[in-house]
């Protein structure tokens, strides 16, 4: 019963990073659309960074440790866009650059895949515990 409540609250970081990569995806896209807009300033999203930070400071809101958690539990993290505003890489002021909007692109797409490819392994040991094998 240990391993099944276990593999339930190591779901939901992984439901919140794949989140976090949805608007990360966003974001890049968005940049990448705005490359020439005049004046348009990039804008990142902050979640490994918060990730971190909630995780050395998690606190349990269950009246017993062993209930499992929810997605929508105060202990959520979520992920933050900034937009960058110190930079000017263009004579209009805008500060996106392509080729660091394509390798952050080619790096989410690797986080969000080895999320995916994680979350179907927690759901893979769910179903095991399940039969009992």
């Amino acid at each position: 019963m240990e391993s099944f409540v276990n593999v339930f609250q190591s779901i939901q970081p992984l439901e919140q990073a794949l989140n976090a990569s949805m608007v990360q995806q966003r974001t890049i896209t968005s940049n990448i659309s705005n490359v020439d807009t005049p004046n348009y300033k990039r804008q990142t999203v902050s979640f490994q960074d918060n990730l971190q930070e909630a995780t050395n400071n998690l606190q349990s809101y269950k009246s017993n440790p062993k209930h499992v958690p929810f997605s929508n539990e105060k202990n959520g993290v979520q992920p933050v866009v900034k937009t960058d505003q110190n930079t000017i890489n263009q004579s209009n002021g805008n500060n996106v650059d392509m080729d660091v909007e394509m390798a952050e692109l080619a790096k989410n797409q690797l986080w969000y895949n080895a999320m995916v490819e994680k979350t179907n392994s927690q759901f893979r040991d769910l179903q095991t515990a399940i039969r009992g094998s």
